[in-house]
């Protein structure tokens, strides 16, 4: 069974990092993510998530606000499960109140991400879903994806992406032939992308699988690949991403 995990959080960064972190688990898949609590509504409404990883504190309605919104039963349709996420550990009895999941501290600690998850499917598990129709997440796979930036737009052919790299707030775009440059996120581009080949190895670094050519270890369990036409450039996997790596090339 497949988990619709929907992630709620005003700041990019950290929504970066926990969809990262859902990205890892096999059973997951990631519905598109809200920036403040009435886009939550919005978007639950369209792609019925099972689990919401929802940030206590944002703009407008908060967390909690919502949470008790959404655990009303409306036309059949079961609540969906919540894990609050915020900063500070004021909130743990209002949050178990509401019947949450579980409590994340931000950052994240893998380790207890994990123990999230492994709540998150017990609770599925035994969660009665009857009468419960999610709408189909899949879209037709482009040949082709667009690359914007702020003074202009250009056409990839995805295959002709070797990897990308986030440097500070550009995306190097690298191709079989040229490097070009967007303003876009990485988590906007790795959208494009679904469906294709591609694998997040690191949070600053996206790559297409069919062009690894080495994998070293490096330290503590992390790894440096040699991506085929580009010898001299070392792309770094973290340790969270390179039992899955492995996984997905064994497997192939």
């Amino acid at each position: 069974m497949r988990i619709r995990a929907m992630i709620a959080e005003d700041e990019r960064l950290v929504r970066e990092e926990l969809a990262y972190l859902l990205q890892l688990e096999d059973d997951v898949l990631l519905c598109p993510s809200a920036e403040t609590g009435e886009q939550l509504l919005e978007l639950q409404e369209q792609y019925c998530p099972d689990v919401i990883f929802l940030d206590i504190q944002m703009p407008g309605l908060s967390g909690v606000e919502v949470a008790k919104r959404l655990r009303r039963v409306e036309s059949g349709r079961m609540a969906p499960l919540f894990v609050f996420t915020t900063a500070y550990d004021d909130y743990a009895v209002e949050a178990f109140e509401l019947e949450a999941v579980d409590y994340l501290l931000k950052p994240y600690d893998d380790n207890r991400f994990k123990i999230a998850m492994e709540r998150v499917r017990k609770r599925i598990a035994t969660k009665d879903e009857s009468g419960r129709q999610a709408p189909p997440l899949s879209h037709p796979r482009p040949s082709k994806v667009l690359i914007t930036d702020e003074k202009s737009s250009f056409v990839l052919a995805p295959e002709s992406i070797i990897y990308v790299a986030k440097i500070e707030n550009v995306l190097e775009i690298h191709t079989k032939d040229q490097l070009f440059q967007s303003k876009m996120t990485l988590r906007e581009l790795e959208e494009k992308l679904r469906g294709f080949p591609f694998f997040r190895s690191h949070r600053a670094y996206l790559i297409n699988l069919d062009y690894v050519q080495e994998i070293t270890p490096w330290f503590n369990g992390t790894y440096n690949l040699t991506m085929d036409g580009e010898k001299e450039s070392k792309i770094p996997v973290s340790r969270a991403a390179g039992k899955r790596l492995f996984d997905i090339i064994e497997n192939a």
